[in-house]
């Protein structure tokens, strides 16, 4: 699972709306709402707040999960 958290903190703590950074257009809200951000939002995001995509975002295991989907 991929989790957002660090980019609404970073935000947060900056005094910055989302809505400010990407064009909050109906596809965007949408996929915001339901918990996802695009990589173009994500590229968007890195250059206003100067910062790299570790910064955004973090992968967090799913321990009910096995498999190995880099198959290493």
């Amino acid at each position: 699972m991929i989790s957002y958290k660090k980019t609404f903190d970073l935000l947060e703590k900056r005094e910055i709306p989302l809505y400010k950074i990407i064009n909050d257009g109906p596809r965007q809200k949408a996929l915001r709402e339901n918990g996802y951000i695009t990589t173009r939002t994500l590229d968007r995001l890195c250059a206003a707040l100067d910062c790299q995509p570790g910064d955004l975002v973090e992968y967090i295991p799913d321990n009910n999960n096995n498999s190995n989907s880099c198959g290493t």
